[in-house]
C-alpha cells in the first residue's frame, strides 16, 4: 500500500495565534498557558486527500484559502497543528523562488549553495551546472552578484536551480508566472517532462487555465477547508462561480458546492441513439447533446436563458460541419437597470482549454444603457474552423461598475456542439488553419 501513493494527507490542520498587541505575546509566555491572550486563526482545518504516483493535481482557491500553508506542510517547512502528512519519495518544492539566495554571492555560487540545500553533492551540481545555466539563460550575469539582477533574472535562475533535481514529487506554488512568455513556456515544458518521467505534481496557481491544461485532478480550498475535489474542469467552474459571487451569497454558495453532486465524467452526455458520430453533409440538431457540467453564476441584475447554436437561417443545429458558419444565441432578461453592458461568448474543448471568444464591446456593439424588464436577444456568428470533436460554449453578460468589470450573469458550459468527421480527413490537432501546400520535385544534380 505504501508504494501506491505519493502524498497522503489525513485530517491536516494548522492554527496560528493572532495577538492584537505586542505585549499580549509577552503576557502569554508569562502566564504559561493558564490564560489566553490570543485569537485562533485556522489557516487549514481537517483536510484529507491522497495523490497517487504520476498524478498531477491542481490546488485552487481564493486568497487566504490555505493553499500555500498546505504546500509548506507537505514540503516540510511548516509544522501541522494536527493531522498527518505522508510523503513517499524525493520532493522538489518551487515555493518562494530564490528565498535561499545570498545577494552578495554570484549566480554560480548561489547555484552550488542552493543545490547543497536541496541535498545534492558538489559533483552532482557541477555535472548539472551547464544545464542549469542554459535553462536560466542569463548569460555573463551568472558570474555577477545576485544583487545586480533584475527580478526576472533572479526568478529565472531560482527556477532553473529548483527543477534541476529529478524529483518523485514536484510542488509548484505560483512559480510559472516568472519571466516572459517564452520562459514561461520553457517552464511548462520542463514540468511536463517531469510529469512524463512519472513524478507526482502538486500545482497551485490563480490561473485556472493552467490547472486545466496541466492537471488531471483538482482540489478547491476555501477558508482553510477542502470543499470540492474532482476533475479540473468542474472544479475550476465552481471556483469561478465562488469568486464572482456577491459577498452576501458566498457562504451559502460555498456550502452548496460542498454538498453538490458532480457527475463522475463531465464529458459524458445523455445516452441515446442520436449520440453516435456519423459523417454528414449538413448540420443537424441532436437532442442528446446536453452538457452535464453546466454551472450558472449568481445573477446580479440579468439572467441568461436558452443558450443554443443554430444554422445561419435560425434552424437549431449542434452537430456542425467544419468550414461552415453558425450562430451562438441566447436570451438575456434584465431585472435591474444597468449601464455599459456587454455580452460575450467563449468556445472550449472538453478538457476546458479556451480556444477563443469575444465580447460585444470588442466590436463596438456594447449597450450604454438597458432598462429593467428589457429582454435582449444575443447572437454571435462564427465560422467553425474546428476539427472533429466535442466543444463547449460559455455565455456571459457584464457591465462596467465604478471602472471595474462585473458579471451580471455568466453560464459555464451553457451549450455544447459536435463537429462531424469527414471521410479521408488528414488534418490533425484541434483547429483547421486552412493550410495550403506547394511541393516541387526536381531532379538530383549532385555529383
Amino acid at each position: 500500500m505504501g508504494a501506491d501513493f505519493a502524498i497522503r494527507i489525513r485530517n491536516l490542520s494548522k492554527c496560528y495565534h493572532v495577538y492584537d498587541r505586542p505585549q499580549d505575546r509577552l503576557k502569554q509566555s508569562l502566564w504559561r498557558g493558564r490564560k489566553q491572550f490570543y485569537r485562533e486563526f485556522w489557516a487549514l482545518h481537517d483536510v484529507s486527500f491522497e495523490i497517487g504516483k504520476g498524478e498531477t493535481v491542481g490546488i485552487i482557491g481564493r486568497n487566504g484559502s490555505g493553499k500555500s500553508t498546505l504546500l509548506q506542510m507537505i514540503a516540510g517547512t511548516l509544522t501541522p497543528t494536527a493531522g498527518s502528512v505522508e510523503v513517499n519519495g524525493r520532493v522538489a518544492a518551487l515555493l518562494e523562488l530564490g528565498s535561499g539566495f545570498n545577494p552578495e554571492f554570484s549566480g554560480r555560487e548561489n547555484v552550488f549553495m542552493n543545490g547543497a540545500i536541496m541535498g545534492m553533492g558538489h559533483e552532482q551540481i557541477a555535472a548539472r551546472f551547464d544545464e542549469i545555466a542554459a535553462f536560466a539563460d542569463i548569460g555573463p550575469f551568472m558570474e555577477q552578484p545576485v544583487k545586480t539582477y533584475s527580478s526576472g533574472m533572479y526568478a529565472r535562475l531560482a527556477f532553473a536551480v529548483a527543477i534541476s533535481v529529478e524529483p518523485d514529487i514536484l510542488i509548484v506554488d505560483e512559480a510559472l508566472s516568472v519571466g516572459d512568455e517564452a520562459f514561461q513556456r520553457k517552464c511548462f515544458a520542463r514540468i511536463q517532462e517531469i510529469q512524463q518521467n512519472g513524478a507526482a505534481v502538486l500545482f497551485v496557481s490563480h490561473s485556472a487555465q493552467s490547472v486545466v491544461e496541466l492537471c488531471n485532478a483538482a482540489l478547491l480550498l476555501d477558508q482553510g477547508e477542502l470543499i470540492m475535489s474532482g476533475k479540473p474542469k468542474p472544479v475550476v467552474a465552481q471556483y469561478h462561480k465562488l469568486i464572482y459571487a456577491p459577498e452576501e451569497k458566498c457562504a451559502a454558495l460555498r456550502e452548496a458546492i460542498r454538498m453538490a453532486a458532480i457527475p463522475a465524467n463531465i464529458e459524458e452526455v445523455s445516452s441515446g441513439a442520436a449520440t453516435s458520430i456519423q459523417a454528414a453533409s449538413k448540420a443537424y440538431y441532436d437532442p442528446a447533446l446536453i452538457p452535464q457540467s453546466t454551472v450558472s453564476y449568481e445573477t446580479q441584475g440579468a439572467l441568461i436563458e436558452n443558450p443554443h447554436t443554430t444554422s445561419l437561417d435560425g434552424t437549431p443545429a449542434n452537430v456542425l460541419t467544419s468550414g461552415e458558419s453558425y450562430c451562438f444565441c441566447y436570451t438575456v432578461i434584465f431585472t435591474e437597470a444597468v449601464f455599459n453592458v456587454r455580452f460575450g461568448s467563449l468556445i472550449k474543448t472538453t478538457s476546458g482549454v479556451e480556444l477563443g471568444g469575444i465580447s460585444s464591446a470588442t466590436r463596438g456593439m456594447g449597450e450604454s444603457y438597458i432598462k429593467a424588464g428589457a429582454v435582449v436577444q444575443v447572437s454571435f456568428r462564427f465560422r467553425c474552423l474546428l476539427l472533429p470533436g466535442v466543444y463547449f460554449l460559455n455565455a456571459g453578460c457584464g457591465s462596467i461598475v465604478n471602472g471595474e468589470e462585473r458579471f451580471l450573469h455568466r453560464v459555464i458550459d451553457a451549450a455544447m456542439f459536435r463537429v462531424m468527421p469527414e471521410e479521408k480527413d488528414a488534418r490533425t490537432g484541434i483547429v483547421d488553419f486552412e493550410f495550403s501546400s506547394m511541393i516541387e520535385v526536381g531532379a538530383y544534380t549532385g555529383a
